[in-house]
């Protein structure tokens, strides 16, 4: 075969994949959720699928123009960027604020910072809200994607617009999911009982005390009239304008054909399932790369005595000063040397063994083997990476699902947390001391890094062949519950019990006149004739 014939066989079989490959349409959401996004788009074009972004016209980590995907800017502005910072460093300040010696003030403190952040995500989501409601009046954009014949929708379910576009198109819809804006996905499409399913704010486990699980219905009853009242007002009013009265609300943001779930049951409690529910967690884990050479040259100095990593996100890249002072005079105690990414002004009290930057190779650092520990946030992503490296944790948790992930962990034995409200030096010192010095939380971290593992096929590919099943199949409405479509009443069988108690009592109540009638027919007779 000649240079030329081999070109244009590579042409002509590149041309073939795209033929079969499927036309994906993504309305993803920024910042971290992006991350999980971005890596299956990439893997989805490496399958010959075309793949078309819409993304928002002032994204902060989604770029406009990408060898793996055509973009397309949504209507409006949604400053995320601008949102989740002034979000953060309020919630920050909010929590120093906390004053846990007196119960009053702290309970008051923290009533004051849930009220806070509930006002904040109202106003993201009506920012979002006010976009749909843009992209769906502009008639050009509209006949443009509708032009397209897209096979799928896949969307991330954290806001409401590709749930509605996909509907809007009448187009499969999938969630890569890790959280909801009606709430949890697991209590939301599967039985969830709440004598052994946590809710998600409680920090139970699977096996509560009664007072636990009294404390967990009134979460779970709590939390999901608060997801209404900061959801519902902003799109139920979209959805009744361009889907109709008639439309049942409560149930339209759930009919989706796959929910990809970015957790699995290594991290999730065991619990019911749903045959359209598909667990990828940790599919973004990958073996770690080589180091760039400053980074090894300093990772390898530490000889022995290993590295600690520090990183709080893609959200915290700066402290309150107090915090960070006291993170760095730990920090200047051990004789690990450590690697923190820090965007702030640097700590008066840095140790020679700590080494600040604006960015760290997250995945490739833990997979390396001198990293002894990795002190997190306690985010998804950095969650299932230590779980995949089987790195122990430090977790410094501070809002959204961060102090769920990482007491899931210190549950099962991997992680010591620390209270941010109460960090100090000594505090933060020891919780570092007993990570490091205490051999369980490492072999702990590797039993569970095993069982993540050890699976028949990989997150990824099982991601990709679900989404590939739905547009071979035009969605997968067999796997689909009825179960989201009924009331309450129904989906407990309330009626059903109500009804039949109603014949039972009235059996009951008929035995008892007939056996009564009876009695005065074969014994009322003898009486009177005494008489």
């Amino acid at each position: 075969m000649t240079k030329s014939d081999l070109i244009t066989f590579t042409l002509l079989f590149t041309q073939v994949l795209h033929v079969f490959g499927g036309n994906i349409l993504v309305f993803p959401l920024d910042g971290s959720h992006w991350v999980n996004m971005k890596g299956i788009i990439e893997e989805l074009h490496d399958k010959g699928h075309q793949i078309t972004v819409l993304r928002p016209s002032d994204s902060w980590y989604i770029a406009e123009k990408s060898p793996f995907y055509t973009s397309v800017n949504r209507p409006g502005q949604e400053k995320f960027r601008d949102y989740f910072e002034l979000f953060v460093s309020q919630n920050l300040e909010l929590q120093i604020q906390q004053n846990p010696t007196t119960f009053l003030s702290s309970f008051w403190n923290h009533i004051q910072n849930e009220l806070t952040a509930l006002n904040q995500f109202s106003v993201f989501h009506k920012k979002h809200a006010d976009t749909i409601v843009q992209m769906f009046e502009n008639e050009t954009l509209m006949q443009y994607f509708h032009g397209a014949k897209y096979d799928v929708v896949l969307t991330d379910p954290g806001i409401g617009g590709g749930m509605m576009l996909a509907r809007r198109l009448q187009v499969p819809l999938i969630y890569n999911v890790r959280w909801h804006i009606q709430g949890e996905p697991h209590s939301l499409i599967a039985p969830s009982p709440l004598s052994y399913t946590p809710f998600i704010s409680t920090l139970c486990t699977d096996k509560m005390t009664f007072p636990q699980r009294v404390k967990n219905v009134w979460a779970s009853t709590i939390g999901s009239f608060i997801m209404s009242c900061i959801t519902e007002p902003h799109y139920k009013p979209i959805v009744m304008r361009y889907f109709g009265p008639d439309t049942d609300y409560s149930t339209f943001f759930l009919d989706a054909d796959i929910w990809l779930l970015r957790k699995n049951f290594v991290f999730e409690f065991p619990r019911p399932t749903m045959p359209n529910l598909i667990y990828i967690g940790g599919f973004q884990c990958k073996p770690p790369k080589q180091l760039p050479a400053d980074l090894e040259e300093f990772v390898q100095s530490s000889g022995d005595r290993g590295i600690v990593i520090m990183t709080l996100g893609t959200l915290v890249g700066r402290l309150p000063r107090v915090m960070v002072e006291e993170i760095a005079a730990a920090f200047a105690q051990l004789p690990q040397k450590v690697i923190w990414r820090y965007l702030g002004q640097k700590p008066a009290n840095l140790g020679n063994n700590t080494l600040l930057v604006n960015w760290l190779p997250q995945n490739d650092l833990l997979g390396h083997p001198k990293t002894r520990v990795f002190v997190t946030h306690g985010g998804a992503n950095g969650v299932q990476e230590a779980i995949y490296h089987g790195v122990p944790i430090v977790g410094l948790p501070l809002f959204f699902d961060q102090p769920d992930n990482l007491n899931r962990l210190r549950v099962k034995g991997g992680a010591v947390n620390v209270d941010f409200t109460t960090l100090d030096r000594h505090i933060f010192g020891d919780a570092l001391m007993t990570v490091l010095h205490n051999s369980s939380y490492r072999e702990n971290m590797q039993r569970l890094s095993k069982l993540q593992r050890d699976h028949p096929i990989q997150p990824m590919d099982n991601a990709v062949f679900w989404i590939e099943y739905v547009i071979r199949n035009q969605g997968a409405a067999h796997l689909k519950s009825k179960s989201i479509k009924m009331s309450p009443l129904v989906y407990y069988s309330l009626d059903v019990i109500a009804a039949l108690g109603m014949v039972v009592l009235l059996l009951i109540l008929t035995s008892f006149f007939l056996l009564k009638f009876l009695w005065r027919v074969l014994f009322g007779g003898q009486k009177t004739k005494q008489e």
